[in-house]
């Protein structure tokens, strides 16, 4: 997945009020949006190097959109709306192994009247739902961990998928790390218990799981390599 533009580099000073950042550029301070709704745990170290988008659309409120987040000579996509075009463009591009044999993809597929998964992946045999999460978190030597923050949302997503998986579909839960240097995954129960009940239901029920990283410059985020979780 491609950047409209190459980013641009400065210097995180702060998030505040969730959604906002204060950037030091070219000795200026710029505000940019911030488009990750989690805890960002771990990332939000005042003189990181950061990496932003610039908008040429006249009604943003906000021109620019933080991307990128160094940690440790790593970089870390905090994009979240990214996620799913990450996703989309490697399975386009037949990058993901468990997903060749379908033929069609479509995005924000409607379960039920208050349910929509991130994708329907579908052939002339069987139907699957994907349900997409962005991992950022990383607190132990090179093991990812999901999620950085309590997620009500994100459980009913799996119990969904688990009502799904009753239904007939194939199902996956697929945690996007959006880091370099990861090696394997787990889920972050001392975080959100609930969620990792959650997970251990929907593994038993059938439900199956990908954990793929990601390779990021200023100029696009690609799908690198399978991760496996613990």
């Amino acid at each position: 997945m491609k950047f409209k533009e190459l980013l641009s580099q400065g210097t995180l000073i702060k998030r505040y009020k969730r959604f906002f950042v204060d950037i030091k550029y070219k000795g200026k301070v710029i505000v940019a949006h911030c488009p990750n709704t989690g805890s960002m745990l771990g990332l939000l170290e005042k003189g990181n190097k950061v990496w932003f988008s610039k908008s040429n659309n006249p009604k943003r409120k906000l021109k620019y959109t933080l991307e990128l987040i160094e940690v440790g000579n790593k970089k870390i996509g905090i994009n979240t709306l990214l996620s799913n075009k990450i996703v989309m463009d490697a399975i386009q591009k037949k990058k993901i192994d468990k997903f060749l044999k379908y033929d069609s993809i479509k995005p924000e597929t409607k379960f039920t009247d208050k349910t929509r998964f991130d994708f329907l992946l579908t052939n002339n045999k069987e139907k699957c739902f994907v349900e997409v999460k962005n991992v950022t978190l990383l607190r132990n030597q090179k093991t990812a961990e999901f999620p950085d923050a309590i997620t009500s949302r994100g459980k009913k997503h799996l119990l969904e998928l688990i009502n799904a998986k009753k239904k007939g579909y194939q199902t996956y839960i697929f945690f996007l790390i959006q880091r370099e240097g990861c090696d394997s995954f787990k889920i972050a129960k001392d975080i959100d218990i609930d969620y990792e009940i959650a997970f251990k239901k929907a593994i038993k029920s059938g439900v199956k799981i990908l954990c793929y990283d990601c390779k990021m410059n200023n100029e696009g985020i690609i799908l690198n390599k399978q991760i496996f979780y613990e």
